[in-house]
């Protein structure tokens, strides 16, 4: 069993930075793969990036050169840097870990307006 736990989330403006952080209620080992998706209002959830235990990333066209997705093992915490913010990354973002079985967090509102 893993909880997972969001933070970071909140009110920036058009071309500002966050940094979402997940952080494991456990050791990572054993996960194969973690990832951030959001949920715009009326909107389906969406793959925003994910990455391997491997190291491999994978990301939404939407946000390729403006988010980097990371994982500090030793912290047992993905993180999700966020740069050129535009109104459209408004959404719910939600981390989510693959092992035998898939782990959602609560999630954490971002919101991008001036």
């Amino acid at each position: 069993q893993v909880q997972l736990v969001e933070s970071g989330g909140g009110l920036a403006q058009p071309g500002g930075s966050l940094r979402l952080s997940c952080a494991a209620s456990r050791s990572i080992f054993g996960i194969s793969t973690m990832g951030w998706y959001r949920q715009a209002a009326g909107k389906q959830r969406e793959l925003v990036a994910s990455i391997t235990s491997g190291g491999s990333s994978n990301y939404a066209d939407s946000v390729k050169g403006r988010f980097t997705i990371s994982i500090d093992n030793t912290k047992s915490t993905m993180y999700l840097q966020m740069t050129s913010l535009k109104p459209e990354d408004t959404a719910v973002y939600y981390c989510r870990a693959q092992s035998l079985r898939i782990y959602w967090g609560q999630g954490t509102q971002v919101t991008v307006s001036s």
